[in-house]
């Protein structure tokens, strides 16, 4: 079982820093919440030492993300689990999210568990910061770690699913991927859970 807390709390902007240099600092986010199809991924990451150029997943360019990855693999201590679609369909997001919360504090030892956004799922134990990914390096690490190993996998699956074009919009619901969709019906990486418009 998970290591928990006795209560929840959001982190002002000021004790992230303070608990980098007095405690560990576990920083947790994830990738592949919104898309129709692929793996849902989170990552927890504590940094050993300082990597230049960390910033939130999103605003790196794929080429960036690329190459900070290895550098935050060989820089800290880190745990990734990742739900496929039909985890995902059978328990909802949100007990996932929970459940990859509880996976990371089982396997990161760490004083301050800092997630993105502002819910816990439940979990204790868990602090949150809106837009974390962009204020503390151990979260951008996470949301690199997190978008790097999600892209890679729905990459890597869409060649056994040539005809829905995953390694373009990976999975997120794009008009090409909706009409792929009503052309060919769902795969088995598609999200039978998620409602798309003009879709039955």
């Amino acid at each position: 079982m998970p290591r928990l807390r006795t209560s929840t709390s959001s982190v002002t902007d000021s004790s992230p820093e303070r608990s980098r240099r007095e405690h560990k600092l576990c920083g947790i986010d994830e990738a592949g919440r919104g898309p129709l199809a692929g793996d849902l991924v989170m990552a927890g990451v504590i940094l050993k030492n300082d990597i230049e150029g960390l910033m939130d997943s999103k605003v790196l360019s794929e080429k960036k993300r690329e190459a900070l990855y290895p550098q935050i693999i060989e820089n800290s201590l880190y745990h990734i689990v990742s739900f496929s679609p039909q985890q995902i369909d059978q328990d909802g997001l949100s007990k996932c999210l929970g459940k990859g919360l509880e996976s990371i504090m089982e396997n990161l030892e760490s004083e301050v568990y800092l997630f993105d956004g502002n819910q816990t799922f439940g979990v204790l134990g868990v602090s949150t910061m809106v837009k974390a990914d962009a204020k503390v390096p151990e979260v951008s690490a996470a949301s690199i770690l997190a978008k790097v190993t999600h892209d890679h996998a729905i990459v890597k699956a869409s060649k056994l699913y040539p005809l829905y074009g995953f390694e373009k919009h990976k999975g997120y619901g794009t008009k090409a991927h909706v009409a792929a969709i009503k052309e060919h019906g769902y795969c088995d990486l598609h999200r039978r859970s998620f409602k798309v418009k003009g879709l039955s």
